[in-house]
């Protein structure tokens, strides 16, 4: 029977022969939840490994933990496999039907909370939910819709507003194909990657995530002109519409927002000094249609 060390060290050692990034941290995260499934050890963590580590390790943990470390060795994301993820201090389940929330898309909650006390917020392309939950969580909102093309993505979103506690209303939308009433505040991380960029990407990403919530056009824009088309109608006078981005396309979406009648437009940056977050206030009553 191998020890906890042991099996730690092992699994390690065939993560870094296949070219998994960080094998070490993947591999303590498989392990811990290797040992949460059949045995049930909520309280295992980095306190109780260095007292026990040298305990033998449970015949179900170890053919859990092995199995685990096989789908990572194929490059299937981590939080596919363990199924959770952490957003904004909360806990997240994810699966193949959605993209994984990455800590970039913070930047889009922390910008959305400034304005979401007592609000009417719509999240649209919601995926897993994670800017919808967020923010009915940590905001005052007077009421979250989240919305989104992918009945299963949905199904996921409903799950983390039930799980996390909160009352979020989801709707199934092409964008705004199926969107009634209006909004005080709006927001969204659409597909953005162009076409020709999918190719490129980690094999996590391109072999795993769901294209569809990732490809934005020839030029990654697409989302943001179909939006702000029918921005007029959904957004209240007043109200703020805040998008993600990627991290060469603040200048064009910004440029978009403003073409459509969107004043104060701002460009907000993440940790790593990179565009990320665009912003802007409806002033205009008339309808937009551009």
């Amino acid at each position: 029977m191998k020890s906890y060390e042991a099996a730690l060290r092992e699994a390690t050692e065939d993560l870094q022969r296949a070219g998994v990034p960080e094998a070490e941290l993947s591999a303590w995260y498989l392990l811990e939840e290797a040992v949460r499934q059949p045995v049930g050890m909520e309280q295992f963590d980095r306190a109780y490994y260095l007292l026990h580590k040298e305990d033998g390790i449970d015949e179900a943990v170890a053919d859990t933990f092995a199995s685990f470390v096989e789908y990572r060795k194929k490059r299937v994301p981590l939080e596919y496999i363990t199924h959770r993820t952490e957003f904004m201090g909360l806990t997240f389940f994810v699966d193949s039907r959605v993209l994984i929330p990455r800590q970039d898309t913070e930047c889009l909650v922390e910008e959305a909370l400034k304005y979401s006390e007592g609000a009417d917020v719509l999240d649209l392309c919601t995926g897993s939910g994670c800017i919808a939950v967020s923010l009915a969580s940590l905001g005052r909102p007077r009421s979250v819709t989240a919305s989104d093309r992918s009945a299963e993505a949905l199904s996921v979103a409903e799950r983390n507003a039930k799980e996390n506690g909160v009352s979020v209303t989801c709707v199934h939308s092409d964008l705004w194909e199926d969107i009634a009433g209006d909004y005080d505040l709006i927001t969204c991380n659409p597909p953005y990657i162009r076409q020709e960029v999918i190719p490129t990407l980690m094999p996590e990403v391109r072999e795993y995530e769901p294209v569809m919530a990732l490809v934005g056009g020839e030029d990654g824009l697409d989302f943001y002109r179909k939006i702000l088309a029918g921005i007029g109608v959904f957004l209240r006078r007043n109200g703020h519409l805040i998008f993600e981005i990627g991290y060469d396309q603040g200048e064009d979406v910004a440029g978009l927002m403003r073409d459509a009648g969107l004043t104060d437009v701002r460009v907000r940056k993440d940790l790593a000094g990179m565009d990320r977050v665009v912003s802007g206030r409806w002033k205009n009553e008339e309808i937009c249609c551009r």
